[in-house]
């Protein structure tokens, strides 16, 4: 409570003092004075309610990450309160939170370096090889899910790719965050080194120049590479980005050759049906104004074709063409999620398909719906709309109230329509550390740019992106 009022003191402050200089200043830039960093938003920035709000939110989702990883080695769990392995990829959005829990003040610095010390040096630490049992990776990749005591590979799960490159990108948030000169930050920041340079994307790359999605012991590498809009942009400017095993240049041109333009719900953008697509690369690079070839073509910048991706979904949540209950315009997110069951029910009347864990989304000739409705598709959205994004996180939980919005924020998803769970229907049990991570950061970023502005100056972000051609903006 009394980070919220303190909150919403200054931001009152900040209101009364823009209210002042109204006659001075445009609507755009009042809105962009209070963080809203959508350049089409024409919002004049949060209320001093909202801003509480806001850090409740952030606080309750930071605490996920710290109460729930242990200080010994760094290991998030992949869910909670359901028993379960860690997440590499939940890791990396645990590191991403630990410098937004110092700057607001709800743990110190030396707590925070000391839990991303010990985490790094478990993942420098951890065995390295070939064999199919007790290892945490290979070839500098690790294993998507990993035993939460030992960090050994969880069962027969695969070397993953994606899930390593989130791991890396909260694995360099870090060294750039933690620049001080003591003996802790300067190991964070050498670890930090020693972790990227060891990634082989080379041998990763099964098919030159892209790399693959993964790889087995038992069966070598999957038969699918990162080529086409997802969430692998972090994962290809982190293998152009590379000092010691870079894939090739012209890895980007391919990544790009799968993409589709279109238009859905009067927004055109580069298509891909879950949120979670537009958003987790986003996390960590501040994509405004700056371009490749793909979007100087397009006239647009990444941060736009991700606010209209949200746009055009919030779209078809107010549509709502499958009748589901509880849409609107101000309840809405599509991403990948849990669900209630997989089953098929007939509800008022209406043969429903419901599934549990499932890639749900809309995009053109791709509507992957059963009802379940995801905050992190909204939260993971808050810069690029928040207009719309703001209230649609205010209305769930006005809304569903405690059903919804709990210890550590919201919960994983629900499902209004799915009523042989109860009268408002089905409700997770779990929050899961891969969309708690999204909500913590792209809110900070929406008020702070905390992570943006420190990846800015990360010289193997930077790399990457000149590598894949971007150029404008921010960039040197």
């Amino acid at each position: 409570m009394r980070g919220e009022r303190s909150a919403a003191r200054a931001a009152r402050r900040r209101v009364q003092f823009l209210i002042a200089r109204r006659s001075r200043f445009t609507t755009v830039v009042l809105a962009l004075a209070l963080g809203a960093c959508s350049n089409n938003s024409g919002g004049p920035g949060v209320s001093p309610d909202t801003a509480a709000f806001l850090d409740t939110l952030q606080h309750r989702t930071f605490s996920f990450f710290w109460d729930l990883t242990p200080p010994s080695n760094g290991l998030t769990p992949d869910r909670w309160p359901t028993p379960s392995f860690s997440s590499i990829a939940a890791v990396g959005f645990a590191l991403t939170a630990y410098p937004i829990g110092v700057e607001h003040g709800w743990i110190t610095r030396a707590q925070a370096a000391d839990r991303t010390l010990t985490t790094l040096r478990f993942f420098w630490t951890a065995p390295q090889d070939s064999a199919t049992s007790n290892v945490t990776g290979y070839h500098g990749f690790f294993y998507h899910f990993l035993d939460m005591t030992t960090g050994y590979r969880y069962q027969q799960v695969e070397l993953s790719t994606i899930d390593t490159s989130l791991l890396l990108a909260g694995i360099l948030f870090a060294q750039s965050y933690f620049d001080r000169s003591d003996t802790t930050e300067q190991q964070i920041r050498a670890l930090a080194d020693s972790i990227y340079f060891r990634v082989d994307w080379k041998w990763a790359s099964a098919r030159p120049p892209v790399v693959s999605m993964g790889w087995h012991p038992e069966s070598g590498f999957i038969n699918a590479d990162w080529i086409g809009y997802n969430e692998g942009m972090i994962l290809n400017i982190l293998a152009l980005g590379s000092p010691t095993h870079p894939v090739d240049s012209t890895a980007w041109t391919s990544w790009t050759s799968g993409y589709q333009f279109a238009t859905y719900y009067a927004q055109s953008f580069v298509q891909f049906a879950p949120l979670f697509g537009h958003e987790y690369s986003h996390v960590w690079i501040d994509f405004r104004n700056i371009q490749d070839a793909y979007m100087r073509g397009r006239g647009i910048d990444y941060f736009e074709n991700s606010r209209r991706a949200a746009l055009a979904q919030r779209a078809y949540a107010t549509a709502n063409p499958g009748g589901w209950r509880g849409y609107s315009q101000d309840v809405w997110g599509l991403t990948a999620c849990d669900g209630p069951a997989n089953t098929t029910l007939t509800i008022a009347g209406r043969s429903r398909q419901f599934h549990t864990y499932w890639a749900r989304g809309s995009a053109l000739g791709d509507e992957r719906d059963d009802g379940t409705i995801c905050p992190t598709a909204v939260g993971g959205a808050v810069p690029f709309a928040p207009e719309y994004t703001i209230p649609a996180l205010l209305a769930m939980r006005r809304i569903y109230r405690t059903k919804l919005f709990t210890t550590y924020g919201f919960l994983d998803a629900f499902n209004p329509t799915f009523t042989p769970a109860g009268p408002l229907g089905w409700f997770d049990v779990d929050y899961l550390g891969i969309d708690q991570g999204p909500i913590l950061a792209m809110v900070e970023n929406y008020r702070t740019g905390l992570v943006w502005r420190a990846m800015r100056g990360n010289p193997h972000i930077i790399q990457g992106l000149k590598r894949a051609g971007f150029s404008g903006g921010w960039l040197p």
